[in-house]
């Protein structure tokens, strides 16, 4: 017989705290780098794991994606049943609840899995098994996309991975918020969060970043989105920036995995 235990979902319960358009970033962002591969698949399944209290942010990860990929399906899996029951109501075509955790309890695999707010509660060295376990059940070409946010989206960050493991992590904010780039070290996920000290490349980047933006200080006349787009031009010097302007206009700048890797 199988145990109890064997159905149990893996992970803790999270504060569960949501809001409208928290994730607008980071679903803009999912929908123009992974569009592509939602409208190729046959079946594109995302999940939106640990949704939290209100189901808002799978109703809108939904949405978006059907924006660019008109068949995509979303399953928001949460691992407290009565958030569960109570996303029930807002089911309809392409959008489904389901309890779980970690092992992400569907029969196929997703092609994308978006974890938002989910790993901040978690200890630094838990990090790597759980990006490890999430990647074991995307699809092949699949994208996990983890990471934090304010309470009302003004700042993100988040790590992008595949099958293979981490690939990039972008930063993006509602300029308007900014005082300088390092203000969104508060929104680091928790890989990197421990790692914003002299001597990892976490501190580095945002450091250089700060200077950049300083020496970008005369377009600030025409507006933070012009300093912001000078800004990430000049760290395009020293620093694996894989996006281009059509992302920084958007706010946002992406830079490969391995120039922010943490050091042992």
């Amino acid at each position: 017989m199988t145990s109890r235990a064997a159905h149990r979902p893996v992970g803790t319960v999270t504060r569960g705290t949501t809001n409208p358009n928290r994730l607008r970033r980071m679903d803009r962002w999912i929908a123009a780098a992974h569009g592509a591969e939602l409208r190729r698949a046959a079946d594109p399944v995302a999940v939106d794991l640990g949704y939290g209290a209100a189901p808002w942010t799978a109703v809108e990860l939904l949405q978006r994606l059907r924006t660019v990929a008109p068949h995509a399906r979303v399953v928001g899996i949460e691992i407290d049943p009565a958030r569960v029951a109570a996303a029930q109501p807002y089911e309809r075509d392409g959008l489904a609840f389901r309890h779980g955790g970690f092992e992400i309890p569907l029969p196929g695999r997703p092609l994308l899995i978006r974890a938002a707010n989910v790993l901040r509660q978690y200890d630094e060295p838990e990090v790597a098994g759980v990006w490890q376990r999430l990647c074991a059940r995307l699809a092949p070409g699949g994208l996990l996309v983890e990471g934090t946010c304010d309470e009302i989206g003004r700042r993100h960050v988040w790590v992008a991975l595949g099958p293979e493991g981490p690939r990039t992590v972008t930063f993006a904010t509602r300029l308007g918020s900014l005082d300088r780039p390092s203000d969104l070290a508060e929104r680091l996920p928790k890989a990197l969060i421990h790692r914003n000290v002299p001597g990892e490349p976490v501190h580095a980047f945002l450091r250089d970043f700060d200077r950049a933006w300083a020496a970008a200080a005369p377009y600030a006349s025409y507006g933070a989105r012009q300093r912001w787009q000078r800004a990430v031009r000049e760290l395009t010097a020293d620093w694996p920036v894989t996006d281009g302007p059509v992302r920084w206009r958007q706010g946002e700048v992406t830079v490969a995995w391995e120039a922010l890797e943490p050091r042992s």
